[in-house]
């Protein structure tokens, strides 16, 4: 793959493609195509001298089954189209609407595995369940990511809204998805995980 860091020397002969593979906090509900967290992500990339080309994945409502059915699609049939990298975000949705979390971590252990199979490098991110469902459901749900970050020997990024879940100002009138200023603070916290996302990439020298 023709990659370079900054400072290396290597010319770059095309974006390195990441795929940021989710729910609407991936899509960018509410917000403008450049606000939401693909577009700000790449901008700040871009900004630390990364040739990077961030794939919206995300589809609002998405559960980790919708995620699991879509995936193969979203991948693409040859090497040409797959992406270098992936960020999985999903959970969120079967939190939302009380899902057995046995059911979420069978679906993203098959999207993982998947992916590992495709030999795409994944940084997983984390989500927690609401209160309200239970200390033993929210424990069961929280537990779910690290254990299947262990499994894959992946990035894991604990919890995709830290910084941002109930802080004034950074969630929609939803209290759920994060406005733009929202998505700038979640970039500006998981960028550096990306970063190294994407010198595991490079070293593999997949395309």
């Amino acid at each position: 793959m023709a990659f370079a860091w900054p400072g290396k020397g290597a010319a770059v002969a095309e974006p390195i493609r990441l795929l940021a593979f989710g729910d609407s906090l991936t899509a960018g509900y509410g917000l403008a195509p450049a606000d939401a967290f693909p577009a700000q992500l790449q901008r700040a990339l871009q900004a630390k001298g990364l040739t990077v080309e961030v794939i919206n994945g995300g589809v609002s409502g998405d559960t980790t089954a919708g995620g699991r059915n879509r995936l193969a699609w979203t991948l693409g049939s040859g090497d040409a189209a797959q992406p270098a990298a992936a960020i999985v975000e999903l959970g969120g949705n079967d939190a939302l609407r009380g899902l057995d979390p046995e059911a979420a971590q069978a679906n993203l252990d098959a999207i993982l595995a998947e992916l590992q199979r495709r030999r795409v490098p994944v940084l997983l991110a984390g989500m927690y369940a609401p209160p309200n469902l239970g200390a033993d459901y929210t424990r069961r749900f929280k537990a779910i990511y690290p254990r299947l970050a262990e499994k894959y020997g992946v990035r894991l990024y604990p919890f995709f809204l830290d910084g941002v879940a109930g802080v004034p100002g950074m969630t929609q009138p939803d209290g759920i998805h994060p406005t733009a200023a929202g998505v700038t603070e979640i970039v500006r916290r998981i960028t550096p995980d990306v970063v190294e996302l994407l010198r595991i990439a490079a070293a593999k020298g997949v395309k």
